[in-house]
C-alpha cells in the first residue's frame, strides 16, 4: 500500500495480537494495514516458551488475570476460548502437546505460530509495512499516521504494540503514549513475571546459594502459588516468584513456606529425644548449602533435643512463613511482561474501542489486562484482537 492511500483499518504493531486482530478484520472485507517498525514480524512470539511457544492455556479464565477492573477479560474470553486457538492451530497443521496444568506448546517451534499468523494475514489480503517506524498520529475524521515511509490514513486505528518489556526486541511506551495523547487514563505500568530483589543484606547473605532451586510455596497480595524458586545472585526467580511478583507492590512483603507439604512442627516432635543438630536434620529437608545460610549458626549446631518447644516452634513458624521485603525488580530487562498499561474503564470490553475516541481500538498487553505465567497472555492477545477483529 502506497503512501497516502487509505485503508479502512490500520493496525500498528506486527506481533501476536496485531497479526491475528489483521486478519479477522481483513476477512470482514475490510482493507488493513499494518505498521511495525521492526525488520519482521511477531520477534516476542519467536522467543515465547523457550522458542515453543505456549500459545493459550486451556484454563484461561478471568481469575488467571490482573487487572483494575477484574471483570473487563471476561466478555473477549468468553468469545475466543483456548479450543479455539487450538482449532485454528489444527488447521494450520501446528502440532501442539499440553506440557503441564493446561500450558499448551508448539512441539516444533513458535515460528509455527508466527507462520500461521502471516498466512491468515495473506490470505486475507493485509498488507504488512515493516521497518515502518510511526512519527506521528492525527486525528480529523479518521486517522492519519506519518511513518518514515509516508502518511497513511484509515477510518479505524488499532494500537498493538505491546508494553515496555524485551526493550532488545523493540518494546517502547509508544502505545502508552498515544493513549496519552488522545486523554486516556494509564494505570502506572510496571515490570511483571519478574524476579525480585533481596533488600542489600539480604542480597550479600544470600548470594552463596545462588543457583539453589527448591519446591515452596508463595504468597503476595492475597495469592499463594506453589512451584520452584530459584536462588540468583540479586534475589529469588522460579515459577512462584514470577507469579507472585504480578501481585508485589513496592515494600509489600513476600511470604514464603519453605517446606509446604510438611508440618515441620510435628517432624521435631518426633524427633524431640534426638541429639542431632537441627542443621543437620533440616538439610535432610532442604538443600545443605540454603539451611548453613539461612539458619543461625549456633541454633543450626544444637541437638534436637536440647532445644525448647518454644524454639522449636518459631523455627517452624519461619520455616513456614518466611517474610522477605524485596528491594524491588529485575525490571523490565527480564521482566516477561508488563502490567498496567491503558486503564480498561477507557475501553469496551466487547470491542476494545475506546469510548472517547471512536475508531481507535487497543489490544494486547498496552491495556492494564495482564496474565499469570503459563499463556495466559498470549491467549489475551488473541482474544482481545478477536474482540476488536470484528468491529474495527
Amino acid at each position: 500500500m502506497k503512501a497516502d492511500e487509505k485503508s479502512d483499518v490500520i493496525i500498528i504493531g506486527a506481533g501476536a495480537a496485531g497479526m491475528f486482530c489483521a486478519a479477522l478484520c481483513a476477512g470482514r472485507g475490510r482493507s488493513v494495514l499494518v505498521l511495525d517498525h521492526a525488520s519482521r514480524t511477531g520477534s516476542k512470539v519467536r522467543i515465547s516458551g523457550g522458542g515453543r511457544c505456549n500459545f493459550t492455556n486451556l484454563n484461561a479464565a478471568a481469575e488467571h488475570y490482573r487487572s483494575r477492573n477484574p471483570n473487563f477479560c471476561k466478555s473477549a474470553l468468553a468469545r475466543f476460548t483456548p479450543r479455539d486457538m487450538l482449532s485454528l492451530v489444527a488447521l494450520h497443521h501446528i502440532a501442539y502437546y499440553e506440557k503441564e496444568a493446561g500450558q499448551m506448546f508448539c512441539r516444533d517451534s513458535a515460528k509455527d505460530i508466527i507462520a500461521m499468523l502471516e498466512r491468515e494475514c495473506t490470505s486475507a489480503g493485509v498488507v504488512i509495512n515493516l521497518d515502518c517506524p510511526v512519527h506521528r498520529i492525527v486525528q480529523e475524521g479518521g486517522f492519519t499516521v506519518t511513518t518514515g515511509k509516508g502518511a497513511f490514513q484509515s477510518r479505524s486505528l488499532v494500537i498493538a504494540t505491546g508494553g515496555l518489556s524485551y526493550e532488545n526486541l523493540g518494546a517502547s511506551s509508544f502505545g502508552h503514549e498515544i493513549a496519552r495523547q488522545f486523554g486516556l487514563e494509564l494505570v502506572p505500568p510496571r515490570p511483571a513475571l519478574v524476579p525480585l530483589l533481596f533488600p542489600g543484606p539480604a542480597q550479600k547473605r544470600f548470594r552463596e546459594c545462588a543457583g539453589i532451586s527448591l519446591d515452596a510455596s508463595v504468597a503476595c497480595g492475597g495469592k499463594t502459588y506453589r512451584g520452584n524458586i530459584l536462588f540468583t545472585h540479586k534475589g529469588l526467580s522460579g515459577p512462584a516468584v514470577l507469579q507472585a511478583s504480578l501481585y508485589w507492590e513496592p515494600n509489600a512483603p513476600v511470604n514464603i513456606n519453605l517446606l509446604p507439604d510438611r508440618d515441620i512442627y510435628e517432624r521435631f516432635q518426633d524427633k524431640r529425644q534426638s541429639r542431632m543438630a537441627v542443621g543437620n536434620f533440616l538439610g535432610q529437608l532442604l538443600p545443605k548449602r540454603f539451611v548453613q545460610t539461612w539458619l543461625d549458626p549456633s541454633f543450626a549446631a544444637w541437638p534436637i533435643t536440647e532445644c525448647s518447644n518454644k524454639d522449636l516452634r518459631e523455627l517452624a513458624d519461619r520455616l513456614h512463613n518466611w517474610k522477605i521485603i524485596p528491594a524491588g525488580t529485575e525490571g523490565y530487562r527480564i521482566a516477561e511482561v508488563t502490567a498496567g498499561g491503558v486503564h480498561t474503564d477507557e475501553l469496551s470490553s466487547k470491542t476494545m474501542e475506546a469510548k472517547k475516541v471512536p475508531g481507535l481500538y487497543f489490544i494486547g498487553e498496552v491495556m492494564d489486562v495482564t496474565g499469570e505465567l503459563g499463556g495466559y497472555n498470549l491467549h489475551w492477545a488473541w482474544a482481545s484482537a478477536h474482540a476488536a477483529g470484528e468491529y474495527a
